[in-house]
């Protein structure tokens, strides 16, 4: 033990003056030194030990029942006492105070565990709760959270003592996610709609918009909360979870987000289709990767979904922006034919076809379908609009417009369905023959087609197949073999159509269309369908109708009979003499060669064509050896150049020129007819009977073309003049 030296002996201490001066410069920094115990530094550790359990209070616990001790005598001795007791529990009571302050033990009492008691007898419900701390926005702004905790209520003098812990109640915070609320800078779009400036109102939403947009095209796979949100500005009503109540929308923001919504959904839309996923695959383990593509491909299904449906329901109530809802699901269509919900975009084009008035936007709605039939590769997507079209022509009772047909002219079937149909046969599938049967051929010593292939080549055979399909599916060809399916399926689908029209026992006006429809794709179908068109054709013929449609039908029957020589036989004196009886009453019609009046866009093909038109382009049908593969009989050349002589007394000048250039053709082809030139007197065969409406019973070869001459000499047009005098300057050797 070292000793301590003693500081009262101050003679013994010898300080140099290097020491003085160091004491002069640190000498209050041990100034501690004088405090220190003295006693306490030279006390041995044991002795200190000692002392210790020495002086270590010893703590007993409370005894709060009233039951006697268990080293008491009797029952008696509890209820009597002595001084000696009274001078123990004094003595307790000393110790027990000595030992609350000597104590350093870290077990909790019995008072320390009650809870405190609160006076609530004067305090309000506001000042009961305690309020959260504010937080501080991006913008620098401080807001309060609105979170609210609240102390129990307990009744004066009520003391709730069983409970260890006070019952606090705490109100959820209701925070809104990113598609409503505040993020990344920008302000809440509750805020942004509920501004009381238009101008300000209307500034804020195009920069939250456009800096959405920028963000979503630059990272669409991480936007889908940024999509949403943009979503959330082109709904009628916003409420978000902070504020419950209804917030009206800006008709001009609804519509800047709408089309801001079309314009990224034409950039993010992918090149596939997305499907959903199975059960199967939902519980399969993929690479972080592939689960974060799954979960992007389906939020842009989803947010897609909704958008579609918000445009829908626009064009349903017939609101403001009924319009722009409209062009923005032709241009979806347009761009994203191959997408998901293809079929409602479809629906709604469809459906606005189906009305009975027709203004720009149906016009808008045509070319949308021509426009996405000329772009169809596959084939699928014209076979749906086929249904659709059939489905609500059939439901409207044919009471739709005829410029609804036109676009089907714009099928891809005429070019590109390479497959011709059978001549003899109605088209049947080829059924092919299954491995069982093709065993049991070989077993009894017949040909088969497939060959007999073990397990081994079997398999091998299949993983072939499967490899290939993948190939194709990379290589991202069409299947011909599918496509010739499909546009055979919508050939059927097309002609069904137009034979209800056709077999309609009321005349619609939906029937020039379904005849330019007939005359255009009939050479792809099968002969026996042909020879049922054909009947039809005749009966409405036979009917009282007007006289453009018995052009038609005649146009119709002509034009497919070129297309059929090769394999029919068929007469066409009925729609010749229906033909013959349709000039005279069109010599007195005024505007023969007046072309009706167009649609808007002009796209619509049908009625673009006048009444002359029409009438000579049947004619050099009728008249064509191309077409009858024979050349016409002279008795009726000579009836259809008489009475078209006849009608050019009083067509316009336009008209009767075609008259008389058809006319010196029909002479050119038969010499007979030179024979009519001449005017001078010679003997007939019969009478002329120009009242009968059969070329082959009037007896043209009777009378003269007497019109000629007259033509020639009194009509007031040179060109008409000049063009008679051309025809009886013929002359043959």
């Amino acid at each position: 033990m070292i000793p301590i030296p003693d500081g009262d002996n101050e003679d013994e201490i010898n300080l140099s003056d290097q020491d003085m001066e160091v004491f002069k410069e640190y000498g209050g920094a041990v100034s501690f030194l004088t405090s220190l115990d003295k006693k306490g530094i030279a006390r041995s550790k044991k002795e200190t030990e000692r002392l210790h359990r020495l002086n270590k209070p010893v703590r007993k616990a409370i005894n709060d029942d009233d039951l006697p001790s268990i080293d008491s005598e009797d029952e008696d001795d509890g209820g009597s006492f002595k001084s000696s007791d009274i001078e123990f529990s004094s003595s307790l009571d000393d110790n027990f105070e000595d030992s609350d302050h000597n104590d350093t033990s870290d077990a909790e009492m019995t008072y320390e565990k009650a809870p405190r008691k609160h006076s609530h007898s004067g305090e309000t419900e506001e000042r009961r709760g305690i309020k959260g701390l504010p937080i501080k926005l991006p913008g620098g702004d401080v807001r309060p959270t609105g979170k609210v905790t609240f102390a129990p209520v307990t009744d004066s003098g009520e003391e709730d003592s069983d409970s260890d812990e006070p019952n606090f109640q705490e109100q959820p915070r209701k925070i809104d996610d990113v598609s409503t609320g505040a993020r990344f800078g920008r302000p809440a779009v509750i805020d942004v709609v509920s501004n009381q400036s238009k101008a300000s109102r209307i500034r804020a939403a195009k920069e939250q918009i456009a800096g959405i947009c920028q963000e979503i095209v630059s990272d669409p796979e991480n936007s889908l909360g940024l999509l949403r949100r943009l979503h959330t500005f082109s709904l009628s009503e916003i409420t978000t979870p902070s504020h419950p109540d209804p917030v009206t929308n800006d008709p001009m923001i609804r519509k800047l987000s709408i089309l801001s919504q079309l314009a990224v959904f034409k950039d993010i839309i992918p090149g596939y289709r997305i499907r959903a996923l199975s059960d199967k695959e939902k519980a399969e383990k993929v690479s972080q990767m592939v689960a974060r593509t799954r979960d992007w491909e389906q939020g842009l299904v989803t947010t897609y979904q909704t958008y579609l449906r918000l445009l829908e329901e626009e064009i349903k109530a017939r609101s403001d922006l009924a319009n722009i809802a409209l062009e923005s699901v032709c241009a979806l269509l347009k761009e994203a034919p191959h997408f998901n919900f293809r079929v409602n975009l479809m629906s709604c084009i469809v459906a606005r076809l189906s009305k009975k008035s027709w203004d720009s936007s149906c016009e808008l709605c045509l070319d949308t379908l021509i426009h996405v039939f000329r772009d169809d590769l596959t084939g699928v997507v014209s076979l749906e609009i086929v249904r659709l079209l059939n489905r609500m022509i059939k439901e409207k009772r044919f009471n739709v417009r005829p410029e609804v047909l036109s676009c089907l002219l714009h099928l891809r079937l005429k070019t590109e369905l390479g497959v011709r149909a059978s001549d003899s046969s109605v088209d049947k599938p080829v059924k092919k023959e299954s491995g069982s049967k093709a065993a049991a051929r070989r077993a009894k010593g017949k040909n088969t087609e497939l060959p007999h292939l073990s397990k081994k080549a079997k398999k091998a055979l299949k993983e072939k197949r499967e490899i290939d399909k993948e190939f194709r599916e990379a290589e991202a060809e069409v299947d011909k073999e599918e496509r010739v399916v499909t546009q055979t399926e919508t050939l059927k689908l097309l002609f069904v159509l137009y034979f209800r029209i056709l077999k309609n026992p009321q005349p619609t006006p939906l029937l020039p269309a379904a005849l330019h429809g007939i005359s255009r794709f009939a050479h792809l179908v099968n002969i026996d369908f042909f020879k049922d068109l054909l009947t039809v054709l005749k009966e409405l013929i036979s009917r009282e109708s007007h006289d453009d449609d018995t052009i038609d039908f005649t146009v119709t029957s002509a034009n497919n009979i070129r297309h059929r020589l090769s394999s029919l036989n068929l007469d066409l004196s009925d729609f010749i003499s229906a033909l013959y009886a349709l000039i005279l009453p069109l010599s007195l019609m005024m505007d023969v060669d007046s072309a009706p009046p167009l649609s808007v866009t002009g796209t619509s093909l049908m009625k673009t064509q006048s009444v002359s038109d029409m009438l000579f382009r049947t004619l050099n049908l009728v008249f064509s050896p191309r077409s009858l593969g024979t050349t016409a009989p002279p008795g009726r050349s000579a009836a259809f150049a008489k009475r078209l002589l006849s009608a050019s007394m009083h067509w316009p000048p336009a008209a009767a020129q075609r008259a008389l250039d058809f006319v010196g053709g029909l002479i050119a082809k038969d010499p007979k007819l030179e024979a009519l030139l001449s005017t001078k007197d010679r003997t007939f065969n019969g009478i002329y009977r120009p009242d009968l409406d059969d070329p082959e019973l009037s007896n043209t070869f009777g009378t003269s073309f007497w019109e000629l001459h007259t033509l020639r000499e009194k009509h007031w047009d040179p060109k008409v003049s000049a063009e008679a005098e051309k025809i009886l300057s013929i002359i043959r050797s």
